[in-house]
């Protein structure tokens, strides 16, 4: 594989807002790239932070989210090739009189030292999913993404691009 990096690191961001509360959410962010010239993006970290489910006596309550290179029709997982990273924020009501205990799980949220790279966009854009469970109000996401642009030799770029279209 062979690509040459032709910026320095970039930050991203994006969100996505919930039309009404606990319906599945899909946003498309464009990078773009110069796909005339086989430009790619290389991913060096991303950040996902969903604001924090509704606490209810008695239910479980989650907001989630998800970061892919292929659009999908459900928040994505990390067993998925084209998810690069998820977040959760859960709260344990069930049983419990009370509003519960929160869980939360991402990843760290600001890149540091010397990393490898994650992930490797060759399309001109990548996605992001959100979708919550027994929450009241709408949930929303804010996130940014770690990356510097690329050019890759003609085989890569196809490979790169073949891919993500049979990964989608």
């Amino acid at each position: 594989m062979s690509y040459k990096e032709t910026s320095e690191l970039i930050a991203v961001s994006f969100g996505a807002n919930q039309p009404a509360p606990n319906v599945f959410v899909q946003e498309e962010i464009a990078l773009q790239l110069d796909v005339l010239n086989n430009e790619i993006a290389v991913i060096f970290a991303i950040d996902l932070d969903v604001t924090p489910p509704d606490a209810q006596a008695g239910l479980d309550s989650f907001t989630a989210a998800s970061f892919s290179t292929t659009s999908l029709t459900a928040l994505g997982n990390l067993s998925q090739t084209n998810t690069l990273a998820v977040a959760r924020d859960d709260i344990r009501a069930s049983g419990f009189v009370d509003g519960g205990v929160a869980f939360s799980r991402k990843a760290d949220s600001t890149p540091t030292g010397d990393l490898p790279n994650i992930g490797l966009i060759a399309t001109n854009n990548f996605f992001v999913q959100l979708q919550g469970s027994n929450n009241i109000v709408t949930k929303g996401l804010t996130g940014r993404v770690w990356l510097k642009r690329a050019r890759a030799d003609s085989s890569t770029y196809a490979a790169l691009v073949q891919s993500e279209v049979l990964s989608a």
